[in-house]
């Protein structure tokens, strides 16, 4: 067993994995960059939604992709500077490779597989006295288009057998019933009743105060500088001039991944997808919604939490930044027009109750999360690349990695996420 363990990256993923490490023993020291509040970790929809875990690349996603990329407020959205940089045109080619129903359905079942557990971990989370706001309210899924409606339907067949409860598809009178808040523009849907929904940043506190409390050591706002290795072993990381021994290493740093592990000459292709949230309180309308909500065909995420509600949604690939665009911005709130009964015409995006947010995802080019020995090391482990499904994975990543960590063999139900088959 490693006794002592380096675990970079303040998020959910590495917050969980330090978390399942201190349970089975291990001395944690975690390294946070920081700030938060510019973290896919503070700022996301806050769903516990594995059976939404699927890859981003699917099958007529080229073509989409290829009509939005350059419209500033579609749902997905390059800056064309990004076009000429070698680094990213290899990582969109690898990405549109997996952009076909092989691949998908793979991954699909990988996801859902892996996601199976993820409300009896956060169970564990909570009885293990990790606390934070959750919701039991499950999740909706609504349509202004029968047409696109009947696709994604079809499309859940391949996560059924893994015992997702999925309900048949509702009407738009059965889906006002259940959730009052819909506008008569909804034609159709249907709800996922297990789905949980939390709010994030509460989760991150939460996993923060129980650590300190069991004795893990966490250095707040000071960035990795490097990775000290000696042949097949990392054996210290450097953090502000300072060294610190390390028996094990695991690098969890999101969007950031690739930069620490570049001196490395690691292929670990995690880009930065960044996301867009607009928090309202209280709710501007009454009475106010009570469930979540997922618009499918524009992409937003809708969360009501308590005193407030969430709008997420979007996905840029612009770099490492935190430029807040207006428009992009606009476009998420005008989702929420045509969804929502009684929602102001003009959907507020500053002033007193409203805070807008990005935060940046970690994105692979497969679509599947990044979890296991970094190839040519034993001890330097990776958990990344978990673009819009980091909160419903983050407890089982880190009992894969802990589990990893602490025998010395990856659980088999990470293979397909294994960071060798970049290589």
């Amino acid at each position: 067993m490693a006794d002592e363990v380096v675990v970079i990256g303040g998020g959910v993923i590495g917050l969980c994995t330090a978390f399942s490490l201190t349970q089975r023993g291990a001395r944690v020291t975690l390294f946070d960059a920081g700030p938060p509040e510019h973290a896919a970790s503070h700022v996301n929809a806050g769903w516990i939604a594995p059976t939404m875990a699927e890859p981003v690349p699917a099958p007529g996603l080229i073509a989409t992709s290829l009509r939005w990329m350059l419209k500033s407020d579609s749902p997905l959205f390059i800056e064309p500077r990004m076009l000429p940089n070698p680094d990213f045109l290899r990582w969109t080619l690898r990405f549109w490779q997996h952009c076909n129903a092989r691949d998908y359905l793979a991954s699909t079942e990988a996801f859902a597989a892996f996601g199976a557990n993820a409300f009896a971990l956060y169970d564990r989370l909570r009885e293990a006295g990790v606390r934070y706001e959750e919701h039991r309210n499950g999740l909706v899924f609504a349509y202004r288009s029968l047409e696109n409606l009947e696709r994604d339907y079809a499309a859940l067949e391949p996560i059924r057998p893994f015992g997702y409860e999925i309900t048949p598809v509702m009407s738009g009178d059965a889906l006002r019933e259940l959730e009052p808040a819909l506008s008569a523009t909804v034609q159709g849907g249907w709800w996922l009743p297990n789905e949980r929904s939390i709010r994030p940043d509460t989760l991150v506190r939460g996993l923060k105060t129980w650590l300190r409390e069991h004795g893990a050591t966490l250095r707040e706002g000071q960035p990795i500088t490097g990775i000290e290795t000696t042949g097949k072993r990392a054996t210290a990381v450097f953090a502000e001039g300072e060294r610190v021994p390390a028996d094990t290493v695991v690098v969890a740093a999101g969007a950031w991944t690739r930069q620490v592990l570049a001196p490395l000459r690691a292929d670990v292709p995690v880009a930065a997808g960044k996301g867009y949230s607009i928090d309202l309180s209280p709710q501007p309308i009454n009475p106010p919604m009570r469930r979540s909500l997922y618009l499918h065909e524009t992409r937003v995420a809708i969360t009501p939490l308590d005193g407030m509600i969430r709008l997420a949604g979007t996905m840029e690939f612009s770099g490492l930044n935190h430029t807040l665009r207006s428009e992009r911005i606009a476009a998420i709130a005008r989702s929420a027009g045509w969804a929502i009964r009684g929602w102001p015409e003009k959907t507020p995006t500053s002033g007193p109750g409203v805070h807008v947010w990005t935060g940046a995802r970690p994105m692979t080019p497969d679509g599947l999360p990044v979890i296991g020995w970094l190839p040519g090391y034993q001890n330097l482990a990776v958990a990344s690349g978990h673009a819009m499904a980091g909160i419903a994975l983050a407890p089982g990543t880190g009992e894969a990695v802990a589990e990893m960590v602490t025998t010395g063999t990856p659980p088999e139900i990470i293979a397909p996420f294994n960071p060798a088959r970049f290589g």
